[in-house]
């Protein structure tokens, strides 16, 4: 049955900075045509830390919702009224939600969307686990594996100093974080389950050491796709999560609570990402 088709003028956007290559334009106008929202837009502006405060100050009565990429998941957070526990627990907010009252309401999506896409592909326990890298997105990927794993988490990073964060955010978060070192990296491949934090290009000296009868790999890039260590884990027989299943399963829980529909339309806005990818690939 099509959707009931509805007028009402509302707003959203992604703000970041670059934002010029974001696919959540392709994503959420794809889920608001799926849900028969004729009158509401998304659209994207170049924000940095400093114009956010006036630029958020600024929006009216019509906003229903904004995303926030790097580097304003943190510097949103004392703009707003409250806070989710799940965006406290890695100080990130990548979600705000305008209520009609006027209050504006942070929550992380990235979380319960790494959580999701997982269990689209079958994974929903594991006794432990790896993450290459220790930035933003590995915290995130820490708080995720607090809710699923009930052994030791490994992380492999490059200094002592990004290994203190990591442990420091595996204690806040009631994790059992083990650091390692980048140089034996090659020995998270024996975990059930491997989740890739690290940007493009990093990891692509390691896709030649991956063995067979590997398990999961999430790889949290979307672009370029799939990455050298996607490309020989899926080779070797693993199963392979990439960063549009991330992106997708994040941004259905924005539109979410954004639109206040539920369930968010999967099929569609995952068809859209894979377009907006294939456009993306024959500008560049």
């Amino acid at each position: 049955m099509p959707a009931r088709r509805v007028a009402e003028t509302r707003r959203a956007a992604v703000l970041g900075s670059p934002i010029a290559h974001s696919l959540s334009p392709v994503l959420h106008r794809a889920a608001y045509a799926e849900l028969g929202l004729d009158g509401w837009s998304y659209d994207r502006f170049e924000v940095d830390e400093a114009q956010l405060p006036s630029f958020v100050g600024e929006l009216g009565g019509e906003w229903a919702g904004l995303s926030l990429t790097m580097p304003l998941k943190r510097a949103i957070m004392p703009l707003l009224d409250e806070v989710s526990e799940t965006a406290a627990s890695v100080e990130a907010v990548n979600t705000v939600v305008f209520t009609e009252d006027g209050r504006r309401l942070g929550d992380n999506t990235d979380i319960p969307g790494m959580l999701s896409a997982l269990r689209e592909r079958g994974v929903e326990k594991v006794e432990s686990a790896a993450i290459l890298g220790a930035g933003a997105t590995a915290s995130s990927a820490l708080a995720a594996l607090a809710r699923i794993c009930t052994g030791q988490v490994t992380a492999y990073v490059r200094s002592e100093a990004r290994a203190v964060e990591m442990r420091t955010w595996g204690e806040r978060l009631g994790v059992d974080v083990r650091t390692a070192d980048w140089a034996d990296a090659r020995e998270a491949f024996g975990a059930p389950l491997v989740i890739a934090t690290t940007p493009a290009g990093t990891t692509d000296a390691l896709a030649a050491e991956v063995p067979d009868a590997v398990g999961t790999l999430f790889d949290v890039l979307y672009e370029p796709w799939p990455t050298a260590l996607a490309a020989s884990w899926s080779a070797r027989g693993g199963a392979v999560v990439g960063g549009l299943d991330l992106l997708v399963h994040q941004a259905v829980l924005q539109v979410e609570q954004m639109t206040n529909r539920s369930p968010g339309p999967l099929a569609a806005m995952r068809a859209a990402g894979e377009l907006g990818l294939t456009s993306m690939r024959r500008r560049s």
